[in-house]
C-alpha cells in the first residue's frame, strides 16, 4: 500500500465513502468512470444573515418593544416626581387672618372663610418639675438591667452596648446627677 497524500477537493466525500475507499474497497458510487463523471452541483452558501431571515425581524421587534418599555416608565418616574413637586407648593398654606376681626360678628360667613382651615392655637410649653435624683437612680439602673439583657449580633453593637452600660455605672455611682 503506498501512502497517499491528502487531496483538496471542492466538494467534500461523505464519510462514509471515505471510510470504503480507506478500507480498499470501491463502489461504483465512490469511483465513477472517466465518461459518467459529473461536476458537483453544490449551491453557493448564503451568508449568517440571508440564513437567519426570519429571526432579525423578531429580534429587532423585540428590541423596540423594550426600548418603548424603559423610555415610559422612566418617562412616567420623572413625571410624577414633577407632579410631587407642583403639589406640595400647591399645599402651602395660605397666611391664616382671624377672620373675627375683619368681618363683624353678625354676618353670615363666606365661601372663602368656610374652605379655609383654621388651625388650633399652639398650647405654650409646659414646664414639668424635675426629676428627683433618687428617681434617676432607679431609672438608670432599670435601663442598666434591660442593656444586660440585649443580646448583640455583632462586635460592633457589642461595643456600643459596653459603653453605653459604662456610662450608666458612672451616672449610678456619682454623688450628684446632672438634670434631665
Amino acid at each position: 500500500m503506498s501512502y497517499d497524500p491528502p487531496k483538496l477537493y471542492t466538494n467534500k466525500p461523505k464519510k462514509g465513502q471515505q471510510k470504503a475507499k480507506a478500507k480498499g474497497f470501491s463502489s461504483p458510487a465512490s469511483n465513477p468512470s472517466p465518461s459518467m463523471a459529473q461536476p458537483p452541483s453544490a449551491p453557493p452558501k448564503d451568508s449568517f444573515f440571508r440564513r437567519n431571515k426570519f429571526v432579525w425581524p423578531l429580534i429587532l421587534t423585540v428590541n423596540v418593544a423594550v426600548g418603548a418599555y424603559v423610555y415610559v416608565t422612566t418617562r412616567k418616574k420623572s413625571t410624577d416626581l414633577e407632579d410631587d413637586k407642583v403639589a406640595v407648593e400647591e399645599q402651602t398654606p395660605a397666611p391664616i387672618v382671624n377672620a373675627a376681626a375683619i368681618v363683624p360678628e353678625k354676618a353670615p360667613p363666606t365661601a372663602l372663610e368656610k374652605t379655609t382651615p383654621v388651625l388650633p392655637t399652639a398650647e405654650p410649653i409646659k414646664i414639668r418639675q424635675p426629676i428627683p435624683a433618687d428617681e434617676q437612680r432607679e431609672l438608670f439602673k432599670w435601663i442598666l438591667a434591660e442593656k444586660r439583657k440585649v443580646v448583640p449580633e455583632n462586635p460592633s453593637e457589642k461595643k456600643r452596648i459596653d459603653e453605653e452600660k459604662a456610662i450608666l455605672k458612672q451616672y449610678i455611682r456619682a454623688k450628684s446627677i446632672p438634670v434631665l
